[in-house]
């Protein structure tokens, strides 16, 4: 699971490496100081400083001479690099990895970057070296970041400078237990540079003529993977996930979605005999269902090859309590052609993560 995560994550790099037409580069750095935001209080015992670290990042501009920049007023799209000393001796250090999108607003004066990416951990959860650290089961974890920042360049000649709030999170969406995460809500302020004079290059506006609304179209998709119930040791198992939905797209940026998939959990399995074991008292009696089916509606964000998709659902079958009956899902697809496509979601109840999930699927 770790592998082909991370060769999706390669495959965004790689788009986002063709993109480029009209040159135009810079480098920010940023130095960042915060607290870990206490959200569960089983991880009070992880707080216990002001965690710190740098950001450094590599950023293609996009002037309109594509099919899609425009839309988007003009964004960013690179790479950042970040190290995070947890300032805690059982949560150690992170090292993370990072495909990003710079969003600017304001007269580019404000700018919301959204970063995902893969991140290593120094000092891991191990039953007998690390008990305490609950937060992080797995050395490898996925990793997301915000910086909403006032970004000003070419204040003196091609230097500029940036300030403002960063957030960071870290989780390995119970692939391994424990998985309770960290989030990092910080400040940061640095300096950017552009490598390239964008002094002679504009911005294109070109005027649309293309009606981007389709017909409905329906879509059916794989998903697999591996995770591991919240009982530590019970083993990891591997998942499966039929969906099939019709989507309607409304305009260049976004299509709505309504459907139904069909989950074969298999550490579900093994949680309900754990609990009909442990808790005999208690409402799992040991022989029921371990499968699901759900519901949902969700919406498809267009960016370019890649797009971004939330859903909610609710299972309308559903022989074991586990969390609660409404799921949400979120993630990223990468298009390859009209019809082929790979995905990379997170389902989660609420708050809690249940697996990370790699599919396949075709659009018709």
């Amino acid at each position: 699971m770790k592998n082909v995560v991370f060769i999706l994550f390669l495959f965004t790099i790689i788009s986002f490496a063709q993109e480029a037409k009209t040159k135009a580069t810079t480098l920010d750095v940023n130095y960042f100081t915060g607290n870990i935001v206490r959200h569960n209080d089983d991880i009070l015992h992880l707080i216990t400083g002001h965690p710190e670290g740098v950001i450094i990042s590599y950023n293609q501009k996009t002037f309109g001479d594509d099919d899609w920049s425009q839309f988007y007023n003009y964004p960013d799209y690179g790479f950042s690099l970040s190290y995070q000393n947890l300032k805690n001796e059982f949560l150690g250090e992170n090292v993370a990895v990072y495909a990003h999108y710079n969003f600017y607003f304001l007269k580019r004066n404000l700018m919301l970057r959204i970063g995902q990416g893969l991140a290593y951990t120094s000092n891991p959860y191990d039953k007998t070296e690390n008990f305490r650290n609950i937060a992080f089961g797995s050395r490898l974890m996925s990793s997301t970041y915000l910086m909403f920042n006032y970004k000003k360049e070419n204040i003196f000649k091609r230097f500029g400078v940036q300030a403002g709030l960063s957030f960071i999170h870290y989780s390995n969406a119970n692939v391994k237990a424990p998985n309770t995460s960290i989030n990092t809500l910080a400040f940061n302020v640095g300096v950017n540079y552009n490598l390239d004079d964008t002094s002679l290059i504009e911005f294109q506006k070109n005027e649309v003529t293309q009606n981007f609304a389709e017909p409905i179209k329906f879509n059916f998709v794989l998903r697999a993977g591996i995770n591991e119930s919240d009982a530590i040791g019970s083993g990891q198992y591997g998942f499966y996930i039929l969906s099939a939905y019709a989507d309607k797209r409304i305009g260049r940026k976004s299509a709505i979605q309504l459907g139904t998939e069909v989950f074969v959990s298999n550490f579900l399995e093994e949680w309900i005999r754990y609990r009909s074991i442990a808790f005999p008292e208690g409402n799992v009696k040991g022989d029921e269902d371990y499968k699901r089916v759900g519901i949902f509606a969700g919406h498809e964000l267009f960016i370019n090859k890649l797009s971004v998709i939330t859903q909610l659902g609710y299972y309308v079958y559903y022989p074991v309590d586990f969390e609660g009956r409404t799921y949400v899902r979120i993630g990223m697809k990468r298009y390859f052609g009209k019809k082929m496509f790979a995905a990379l979601t997170l389902k989660s109840h609420g708050a809690k993560a249940e697996a990370v999930e790699l599919g396949v699927g075709i659009r018709l």
